[in-house]
């Protein structure tokens, strides 16, 4: 088996795959200080609750962007499970290539998610990840990783809005059923929702237009991103697993024998 680890600035998700086959996915949150120990303690207790035998893990690919956590993280990996993992960056074969004016500033998480969208629909894409930023990247149809755009995610907008109010409480994050909202609470839903929608909606439209692409297929990932995606079409497929296979895709990339 193979366990893929996406270490996020929120949570580290966890694929693990049988094969081509992903058979478990779970998460841990990212920002609680942990030793390697208890990362490793972690790790084999929630595959145990996946009745997932950590004995059968036989390699580890991480995808990271919190520098800070990868000394324990991946002591963890090679104390707990007996390998050294496969870490996505510099000098590790992806299938796509980077024109970007700084190459080494794009981080893993995105360039997993390009590389499963090129492999998985062979054409242009954009690949929308909600996550603690909203990325949007664009690959070509040639597996160029050209163009990016970045704003604060959901979760971000509504922590300032309500840590920079006095009177604003905290909110869940929920779509209200109509726009127009009669107390604070739902008010504040429905323009953080709502209004992340049309967000969305005007920077797709903009892509398209730049790029003279209007029928580019955009695909969507990240956990926040079923919120949003029912509530409109500018979305043509949405893919919570879209970084466990793109870090499985690259994994195979990089075995000894392959020829890509």
């Amino acid at each position: 088996m193979l366990m893929t680890l996406d270490v996020g600035n929120t949570n580290i998700t966890v694929g693990v795959f049988d094969h081509d086959d992903l058979k478990a996915t779970f998460r841990l949150t990212t920002k609680t200080p942990r030793t390697s120990d208890e990362l490793g303690m972690v790790l084999w207790t929630m595959l145990s609750t996946r009745l997932i035998d950590s004995s059968l893990i036989h390699d580890v690919v991480i995808s990271s962007v919190v520098p800070k956590i990868m000394h324990s993280l991946e002591s963890a990996v090679i104390k707990y499970f007996h390998c050294t993992p496969l870490i996505i960056g510099p000098g590790v074969k992806t299938g796509i290539s980077v024109n970007s004016e700084n190459p080494k500033e794009v981080g893993a998480d995105r360039i997993v998610n390009v590389a499963a969208a090129y492999h998985l629909y062979h054409e242009a894409c954009l690949v929308i990840d909600f996550g603690t930023a909203t990325t949007y990247d664009y690959i070509s149809s040639k597996g160029v990783f050209e163009y990016t755009v970045i704003s604060p995610g959901i979760e971000i907008a509504a922590q300032a809005l309500w840590s920079m109010t006095a009177k604003l409480p905290e909110i869940e994050i929920n779509k209200p059923e109509r726009v127009l909202a009669k107390n604070t609470v739902t008010g504040m839903q429905s323009g953080l929702v709502y209004g992340y929608i049309g967000q969305v909606e005007y920077l797709v439209r903009k892509i398209k237009a730049e790029l003279n692409q209007p029928q580019l297929k955009v695909i969507a990932t990240g956990g926040l991103g079923r919120i949003l995606v029912k509530e409109t079409d500018c979305i043509d497929e949405y893919d919570p697993d879209l970084a466990f296979k793109g870090m499985k895709i690259i994994y195979d990339k990089n075995q000894k024998g392959s020829r890509e």
